[in-house]
């Protein structure tokens, strides 16, 4: 039997061979997709494996600071405002902690390590710098031997920013000279800014945040608890959540869709092979091998549009970077899987859609008006958004708990849209047949009545992919407005600061670690970089005050001269007479506080100046020769684990995450609009091939060919359009859902450019309609109905 369905997969002429080919094209497409969202997967992983390296100090033991302070440590001091330790990086915006001591391991020599960030042109420098105490230190990846004093290695992209700028602007803030390039297998991004600087340890060891280790750390952030660059277990769970739990559904309609094609003419073949004496189990056996070699054969073009696109994904920066090429690849299980998989599926949709056939053979003959979907296929959908709903009361409390409870409801959900559809269809055409006298339009309405199955399945891709875009535009579009603040103008962007605090003392009350007193050279070589305005420091505060600020109230925590307060207008002003005022930290701040009066300090500017210094605050005209020339001098004199960078780019960087998440959502869509288009082009010239009789019949009675085509683009408009209104409506009702009871936030109007989508793939479904008609024409001519 396995020879026969052989032979019949490809006999059977010019139609066979048709059909074949479509099968076989639209799987192709299918598992083209799939490999690429496997790839991509593989791609996240491998690219936040070789973040591991940067965490190093943070898993290997308590700060040095801490220890000599006598604090129990106990933990990694975080920074406020964000960033990984390296730009390009995969890092979801990590925080920098300080590092830690850890014991010498048996024959290996300990190292110095501080990991710092830098910015450059608005993007994010890793600074790794090492001091090892012998020649048996642990080597680093990428690099032969570990840099000694005044060494150090660059990577490809940092290297060539080095050679395009004045030294003044970047490359005086390595001392020393470049001894080699980074390899790979120390970049997490082919555009990774990185630097590793070799120190002496008596440079190193009274650093803040500076840590002797004896390992280089290998562990995958994913992997690792104490991790604070790349991506925790919980943002790659959440990637490939959204990814795989988006494109699995459209894939799979679209490889059920395909292997049903033209399922009526092999209905009734396989009929005729029962009535000659087939049995059962011989008919299935055929079926299943005709099926399984389109699948197959489909599979294997799958490779076709998977080599085409690896391209674009690996430029697609679904992390926040772009990958290396080699990143983007399959595992050989994974190849495994799909090539046995989708055939094995496709078997088995042949098999569901011969169902008659195996009750009996004169079953095809004897067709009957299906029976119409039951009220209960809408459970589903509403126990989705019901459960969306019980997360208002009672919320997840840990961010596993929450990934596993939303993915729940958004899967039930989509299930629920998918056995709902037939139901809604069926009601929406009863309702306009109750009010259409059009011949055209009641044909293709009373059939959709008797059979909304059909009807649905050929616009359920594109209802998915509507109710996917539709929540995920939704989710991002709020979460952007909301954490959007209007920009404070030009002081405010290109305002530089850095912070030299290791977060609060163990009674929270005081900051730990501060630079030295800024010498006058400094400040007079700052001041005299052209487009700088004025230049502010802040010192310790001797205790902390309760003041009202425009975002409410906050604690004074630094201290500031008045006569360098006074040309920043909007942080706020001093008392009448003060010659210093207690502030708190809002340097990072957007609000305009020209209206505050902060209290009175009792130090003059001459006592401040011999203070410590926690922060450096330079306004500067946004110039990027004053920024960058500003940035080095500071950087230079004052290390610090968050190295100085102006306002605007803070705020950039922090929203980097967002702008992940953004082009994860337009790959998505990208991905499952043409797999609903294919489906919806399947399905139609499928459902047309396997009407051919009627419509033959039907032409030969008089019907006007112009009738058949308004009746077969109304069998697919309604349960599009209908389908569309519900499946928008359950995105935008899901979306609310999600971030009132996740984020406390109400879901934002969404813009023009979601409605333009909507409208254009609308209008492209349409067009794929248009697309089948001249088929009818060719399908239905007489000689159709004599043959038949």
């Amino acid at each position: 039997m396995i020879g026969l369905g052989l032979r019949l997969a490809v006999s059977g002429g010019r139609e066979a061979l048709v059909r074949l080919a479509i099968t076989a094209g639209a799987v192709a497409i299918g598992v083209g997709l799939l490999f690429t969202t496997l790839a991509a997967i593989n791609g996240v992983h491998a690219q936040n494996a070789r973040n591991a390296w940067l965490n190093t100090p943070f898993v290997n033991g308590i700060p040095a600071d801490r220890e000599a302070a006598g604090s129990s440590g106990g933990g990694q001091g975080t920074s406020a405002s964000g960033g990984a330790a390296e730009a390009g990086s995969s890092a979801p915006g990590g925080a920098v902690a300080s590092g830690g001591r850890a014991a010498g391991a048996a024959g290996v020599d300990p190292m110095w390590w501080t990991t710092r960030r830098d910015t450059v042109q608005g993007k994010e420098i890793g600074r790794i710098d090492v001091a090892p105490t012998g020649p048996r230190a642990a080597l680093a990846p990428g690099v032969p031997r570990m840099p000694g004093p005044g060494e150090y290695y660059l990577s490809p992209a940092l290297a060539r920013l080095v050679d395009e700028l004045p030294p003044a602007q970047l490359g005086d803030r390595f001392p020393g000279h470049r001894i080699g390039i980074l390899g790979d297998a120390a970049l997490p991004a082919p555009d990774s800014l990185l630097a590793l600087v070799g120190r002496t340890p008596q440079e190193l060891s009274g650093q803040l945040g500076a840590t002797t280790v004896d390992q280089v750390a290998a562990v995958p952030p994913e992997k690792c608890a104490k991790c604070v660059v790349g991506i925790k277990a919980n943002g790659v769970d959440l990637i490939l959540t959204v990814v795989t739990g988006a494109l699995v559904f459209p894939v799979l309609i679209l490889i059920g869709t395909a292997t049903r094609l033209n399922a009526a003419r092999r209905e009734q073949r396989f009929a005729a092979m029962r009535l000659v004496g087939a049995t059962p189990r011989q008919v299935s056996t055929v079926s299943a091998v005709e099926a399984t070699v389109a699948a197959a054969l489909g599979v294997l073009l799958g490779f076709l549009p998977y080599l085409a696109l690896r391209g674009p994904v690996t430029n697609a920066k679904l992390t926040g970077a772009p990958f290396f090429a080699s990143d983007i690849a399959l595992t050989p299980v994974q190849i495994a899987a799909v090539a046995v998989g989708v055939p094995l599926a496709a078997a088995v949709a042949a098999r569901i859609a011969l169902r008659r056939v195996q009750i009996s053979p004169l079953g095809v003959s004897r067709r009957v008006t299906p029976k119409p979907p039951r009220t209960w296929r809408v459970v589903p959908l509403v126990a989705g958004l019901v459960e969306l709903s019980a997360f208002l009361v009672r919320h997840p409390e840990s961010v596993p708990g929450q990934i596993k409870a939303y993915l729940s409801s958004f899967l039930l959900i989509a299930l629920g849209l998918v056995l709902s559809g037939p139901w809604l269809t069926m009601k929406g055409a009863g309702l306009i047949a109750r009010r259409t006298q059009r011949p055209a339009t009641l044909i293709a309405v009373r059939r959709l009545v008797d059979n909304p199955t059909a009807g649905f399945r050929a616009v359920s891709g594109l209802v998915l992919a509507l109710l996917v875009m539709t929540a995920t535009i939704g989710v991002i579009t709020t979460i952007s407005e909301e954490r959007n603040h209007p920009h404070g103008g030009p002081q405010f962007n290109n305002m530089l600061v850095n912070d030299l605090t290791g977060g609060y003392d163990q009674g929270g009350e005081r900051f730990v670690g501060q630079g030295p007193p800024a010498s006058p050279e400094l400040l007079q070589r700052l001041r005299a970089v052209p487009g700088v305005r004025t230049v502010l420091l802040a010192h310790p505060s001797d205790r902390q005050l309760e003041v009202q600020t425009s975002d409410g109230p906050a604690t004074t925590r630094e201290v500031v001269a008045c006569r360098d307060l006074e040309p920043l207008k909007l942080y706020g002003h001093c008392a009448p007479g003060a010659q210093s005022a207690y502030v708190p930290v809002t340097w990072y701040g957007r609000r305009d506080e020209s209206a505050t009066e902060w209290p009175a300090a009792p130090f003059t500017p001459d006592q401040l100046a011999a203070t410590g210094v926690l922060n450096v605050v330079v306004d500067t005209d946004g110039s990027p020769a004053a920024v960058e020339q500003i940035r080095t001098m500071v950087d230079t004199a004052y290390p610090a684990e968050r190295q100085m960078m102006t306002l605007g780019e803070a705020w950039n960087l922090a929203g980097a995450e967002l702008r992940g998440f953004q082009q994860l959502a337009d790959a998505v869509i990208l991905a499952t609009f043409p797999i609903a288009g294919c489906s919806l082009a399947v399905s139609v010239a499928g459902g047309l091939s396997e009407r051919k009789r009627p419509f033959s019949l039907l032409r030969l009675t008089g019907v006007p060919l112009g009738t058949l085509r308004r009746v077969v683009a109304m069998e697919s408009m309604v349960p599009l359009l209908v389908m569309a209104a519900v499946a928008i409506g359950v995105g935008l009702l899901a979306a609310d859902l999600f971030l009132r009871s996740q984020l406390q936030y109400t879901l934002h109007a969404l813009g023009a450019g979601y409605y333009l989508v909507v409208i254009g793939g609308l209008c492209a479904a349409l067009a794929v309609i248009g697309a089948t008609m001249p088929l009818l024409r060719r399908i239905t001519g007489p000689e159709t109905a004599r043959n038949e």
